[in-house]
Order: structure tokens, then C-alpha cells, then sequence
């Protein structure tokens, strides 16, 4: 069993996550292949530590940056017959491995796939995650939470079968974001199934600051805009909600600016202000009503996410807006670049 993770400015966490990986009991051989890219922070020096440490980790360079390019280069450096995706940014559970290797053959499956749960440490950190475990923050995946089991569009990390990646092809490295989401389209397309089992589970830790969200938002939603642009509604409706506010914001700004110029009539003004106006006023209560939900945590909590919602939609959507206008083109996830290297408890 081969686990591969791409990993850049990681220093917070990446002995976490290897150390999740690690403890997986398993009945087969297992390696760990770190891709490292240019890290800045000092991730580079600990993976080198790690790798003294533990002869099952393994190195290999990512140059480039980009996730897709780290992953191909760590699969096609792997081992073994199962490949098994992890984020440096994440810990699998205990018995996450054997677990997915017995759904893998039980379900006859190519990939399965688990619950991204997102943790927090600060009260902004926590009202991140609290968004990530709701179907109002991303929409309402399966691996957000979902508790049904079965078939999948995609799935979350993944454990993959290495011989239906040489028969479909590795991560396609045109695409930065939403890399998996594709690869899975053309597992499924290829008669394979993928699968979601609640019982595997993953700790997410979401970024620290209000900027790297809204970088790390923008540029997701400009990679689906992207995928939108190439494989048009075979993306769920879900994507298309956030570009929606940002169109009803936008509208909302012009129209408050014809008003105040005095230059529709007052019939006019009233039938779009309902139009208009009414979505966002509902808008706002779903936000203030979120925030005010029990489970919310603290006062500062509640404060951060009547500020993380929207930050999370808007970016997104305007993202997706210029990834389907005018394609993601270079767009990277600027939210990895320069972290601090600041060690977690």
C-alpha cells in the first residue's frame, strides 16, 4: 500500500500527517512518498528528519508546486498495488487503511473515498471548520457529512486501485484544482466504480487566516469555473449557487446606484428591488441564522462566521465566474505559499 502526499509550506503540520499515516495496521507492505515542492518554511528540512527517521518514507521532487504534478510523480515512484491519496493538511483515523481496503474489495470499487471532518484550534479556525462540516458552507458533498453509504462522483482523498490509474491515466496536470473531481469522472467513465463509506474518516485542518480562505476560495472556484468550461453539466448544480450570489450582489450595486440617481421610475424600482433585494435580505438572515445556530461555539466564533460564510461563497463565486469566462489559465492556490512555521500542539 503506497500513500502519496504532495506537500508545500506544511511545516504546522506534516509530522501530524505522517504520523496518522504510519500508524495505519495494515496486513501488507506500506510506504509513504512525500512530493516535496519548493517549501519556503522549513517543510522540506523536517521531511528530510522524517525520512531518516522511518525507512517506509520516501522522497520525491514537485518542482512545479502543483498538486497534480506531486501526485503523478509520487504514484509513478510507489510500490505497491493500492495507492492511497493524503493532504499534508489532514490525519487519517485509525484503521482509516484497513478499513478502505476491505470497502475496496467488498464494494469491488476503484477508488473509495471517506468524511472530510474539518478541525479548529482558534475561534476563527473552528468557525472554518464548522462551515466545512455543513451543507450550507460547501454544499453539500457526501464527504461533507454525508451517513449513506454507496456510489459516488467523487471522493475525498482517495484509495485507489494503481492498476485502474494505468488504465485511465494519472491526475491530468492541466488542472491545479479540482484534480480529483476529473480523475474520477474518468474512472467512472471507464465502467469502474467509485465509492463513499462513512466509516472512513479524515481530519482536516482548514486555513488559519481570513486571506489565506479568500485565496484558497477564489482559486477553487476558478478551477471548477475551469472544469465547468471542459466538461460543462456534468458538474453538479450545487457549483452554480455561490456564482449566483456574486451576479445578485452585482445586480444589487447597480441598482442601488440607478435609484440613487433618480433614473428608473418608482414601478420600475419596486418590482426590482423584491427581485433583487429580497434574495439577499434572505441571504443575510441564512448567514445571521447559521451563526446563531446552536453548536456555534463562543461569542468570537459566532462573530467569525457571520464573516466566513460569505467570505467562503463570494470568493468562490468569483472565481468560478472568471474560471468560466476566461478560463483558470495560471491561477495557483496562493493560500500555501509563505506560511509561517509555527508548530501545532
Amino acid at each position: 500500500m503506497s500513500f502519496v502526499m504532495p506537500v508545500l509550506n506544511e511545516h504546522a503540520y506534516l509530522e501530524h500527517a505522517v504520523e496518522s499515516v504510519l500508524a495505519q495496521d495494515v496486513d501488507v507492505p506500506t510506504e509513504l512518498v512525500l512530493a516535496l515542492g519548493p517549501s519556503t518554511d522549513g517543510t522540506t528540512e523536517l521531511a528530510q528528519r522524517l525520512a531518516e527517521t522511518d525507512e517506509r518514507i520516501r522522497l520525491v521532487g514537485n518542482p512545479a508546486a502543483h498538486i497534480p504534478v506531486g501526485l503523478n510523480a509520487a504514484i509513478r515512484a510507489s510500490r505497491y498495488a493500492t495507492i492511497v491519496r493524503v493532504d499534508a493538511h489532514s490525519e487519517l483515523s485509525p484503521g482509516y487503511a484497513a478499513r478502505a481496503l476491505a470497502t475496496l474489495e467488498r464494494t469491488a470499487s476503484a477508488n473509495v473515498g471517506g468524511v472530510m471532518h474539518a478541525e479548529g484550534r482558534t475561534p476563527f479556525q473552528k468557525s472554518v471548520a464548522r462551515l466545512y462540516n455543513s451543507p450550507v458552507g460547501l454544499g453539500g458533498g457526501a464527504y461533507h457529512g454525508s451517513s449513506q453509504e454507496g456510489e459516488a462522483e467523487s471522493a475525498y482523498l482517495g484509495v485507489m486501485r494503481r492498476q485502474v490509474l494505468d488504465e485511465v491515466g494519472l491526475f491530468d496536470e492541466t488542472i491545479r484544482r479540482g484534480e480529483d473531481w476529473e480523475l474520477n469522472l474518468r474512472i467512472r467513465q471507464a465502467g469502474h466504480r467509485v465509492w463513499f463509506d462513512p466509516d472512513l474518516s479524515v481530519t482536516y485542518w482548514p486555513r488559519e487566516s481570513w486571506t489565506r480562505l479568500a485565496r484558497q476560495f477564489r482559486a477553487t472556484g476558478a478551477w471548477r469555473g475551469e472544469l465547468v468550461r471542459r466538461f460543462g453539466r456534468r458538474n453538479g448544480l450545487r457549483y452554480f449557487a455561490p456564482p449566483a450570489l456574486v451576479l445578485v450582489a452585482a445586480l444589487a450595486l447597480v441598482l442601488g446606484a440607478l435609484q440613487l440617481a433618480g433614473v428608473i421610475t418608482v414601478t420600475v424600482s419596486w418590482v426590482a428591488s423584491i427581485l433583487v433585494y429580497g434574495p439577499l435580505a434572505l441571504y443575510v438572515l441564512l448567514v445571521m441564522g447559521v451563526a446563531l445556530a446552536p453548536g456555534g461555539g463562543g461569542a468570537r466564533q459566532r462573530l467569525w462566521t457571520l464573516l466566513v460564510l460569505p467570505t467562503m461563497h463570494l470568493s468562490w463565486g468569483i472565481g468560478f465566474l472568471g474560471g468560466v469566462l476566461r478560463g483558470a489559465r495560471d491561477t495557483v492556490d496562493a493560500s500555501r505559499l509563505g506560511t509561517r512555521n509555527t508548530p501545532l500542539p
